[in-house]
């Protein structure tokens, strides 16, 4: 019995295999089974039910490197900064946590190769804009990524996918395509964070 599964099961790995070596070296590879039996794969899920098949390696290197700092970082020190921006802003906490989580693993310190820093990752011309002095200082950042959080959200009416969308790409990008743009990052960084969110709803 465990032969003849083995045998069914070759098919499905080899064509992974091959989907796999047509996408981006940069993709976190996802998977479902539907009620045919017939196996999907993607790089940017849309669906709940795809999981993650096969993670890339590279990509999770690069995070621990960048958020290596954090790892001693306990989150729940933000935790009323986050709640005092909450309620001044009408920004849900979880959805403050998910982004801060995504942007920077809770490390006040981190930088990106583009020039984003702190906590919400905020690019300096950004960081002007919203008069953050000090993208170091936890309380100065997440008063700034909240605040641009909730013009977003404004912005886009409450899509929470959109305003993420435009976090991460730009508004205008969002603007130029009239959704979520089709950049692998944007959309696993919408995914990621919108996953994040429902985590900590639960927690």
């Amino acid at each position: 019995m465990q032969r003849n599964r083995f045998f069914i099961l070759l098919p499905v790995i080899q064509i992974a295999l091959l989907f796999c070596a047509v996408l981006p070296a940069s993709s976190d590879i996802y998977r479902y089974e539907d009620d045919e039996g017939i196996v999907h794969f993607t790089d940017a899920p849309t669906d709940k039910r795809f999981k993650i098949f096969m993670r890339d390696l590279k990509k999770d290197r690069q995070l621990r490197t960048k958020f290596r700092v954090a790892r001693s970082v306990n989150p729940a020190e933000y935790d009323q900064i986050i709640a005092s921006t909450s309620a001044k802003y009408g920004v849900s906490p979880s959805l403050i946590k998910a982004v801060i989580h995504a942007e920077s693993g809770y490390n006040p310190n981190a930088v990106s190769p583009k020039g984003a820093s702190g906590l919400m990752q905020l690019m300096p011309g950004t960081a002007r804009s919203l008069r953050v002095s000090n993208s170091f200082d936890p309380r100065d950042n997440v008063e700034g990524g909240v605040k641009y959080l909730r013009f977003l959200l404004d912005t886009f009416r409450g899509d929470v996918s959109l305003a993420l969308a435009a976090y991460n790409a730009g508004l205008n990008k969002v603007a130029k395509y009239g959704g979520i743009p089709p950049y692998n990052e944007t959309r696993t960084y919408v995914n990621r964070v919108l996953a994040y969110m429902q985590s900590y709803q639960t927690n």
